[in-house]
């Protein structure tokens, strides 16, 4: 069954096994490409829709980062591909291990990414499967639960963790995530990143006029009102107040 020797060097003469390997190898290549491709959209999504379910920035440029170089591997490995289609043979052949390499070292160094900011891998799935459609709250229901929960945000103050997440807010509140999304949405008219960060603010600025202010420091007093970010703190108090911490108490 096995080909003789002489068989083999007269395929590799005619270029038969070097056209089936260019064949496995372009399938290859059309395989990681949509991959990533779709890799690409999945994270956006992701990042997009984290301010709709957490109330505290997590690190994601370091995967946008990791995607990026990942891509940038492929579109090498598909030029050094077309190049050796039409010109040196052996090139994608030499060249493949050295990118699989590459690509091996970049995965290898997510790992440690990982124990850096441990953070991202443990946010829970977000639930896409129910839709406002399928909530029974009229809009009465949604008037009085929006009473309750600013009753709830002063009373109880749950912005003070400073890890909080949509899911748990509305365990609070006694609704789904999505009916508590629709509330926000309908009522509030802010996602729940900026809704909760308001209430950080709020609280930012009492803590401000209080002897407190005297022994800690502008983030020192954001950490106190729940912020766990310098620059979330500083970005989210300027969109709200339109001035930097700074320059809204030189006014005040």
């Amino acid at each position: 069954m096995i080909p003789s020797d002489e068989v083999i060097v007269a395929r590799i003469e005619r270029g038969e096994l070097y056209t089936v390997v260019s064949i496995l190898v372009g399938i290859g290549l059309v395989f990681n490409c949509v991959y990533w491709v779709l890799s690409l959209r999945q994270f956006l999504r992701f990042r997009s829709g984290l301010k709709n379910e957490l109330s505290y920035t997590i690190k994601t440029q370091f995967f946008l980062n990791f995607l990026i170089a990942i891509g940038i591997c492929l579109l090498v490995w598909i030029g050094i591909y077309l190049t050796s289609l039409f010109g040196n043979e052996t090139l994608e052949r030499d060249a493949r291990k050295f990118i699989w390499l590459g690509i091996a070292f970049i995965v290898l160094f997510i790992a440690y990414y990982g124990m850096l900011a441990p953070d991202l891998f443990r946010i829970q799935s977000y639930n896409h499967t129910q839709k406002y459609s399928q909530s029974k709250l009229n809009h009465t229901d949604l008037d009085t639960l929006k009473t309750q929960l600013e009753q709830m945000m002063i009373a109880k103050k749950p912005y003070l963790n400073n890890k909080l997440m949509k899911a748990e807010l509305a365990s609070m509140l006694g609704v789904s995530n999505p009916e508590l999304a629709r509330l926000l949405n309908e009522r509030i008219g802010m996602n729940f990143f900026d809704f909760v960060n308001y209430y950080r603010i709020k609280e930012f600025i009492s803590l401000a006029k209080t002897d407190k202010a005297k022994e800690l420091t502008f983030f020192g007093l954001a950490q106190e009102a729940g912020f766990n970010s310098k620059t979330t703190f500083n970005k989210s108090f300027k969109n709200l107040m339109g001035v930097a911490p700074s320059e809204y108490f030189l006014k005040n």
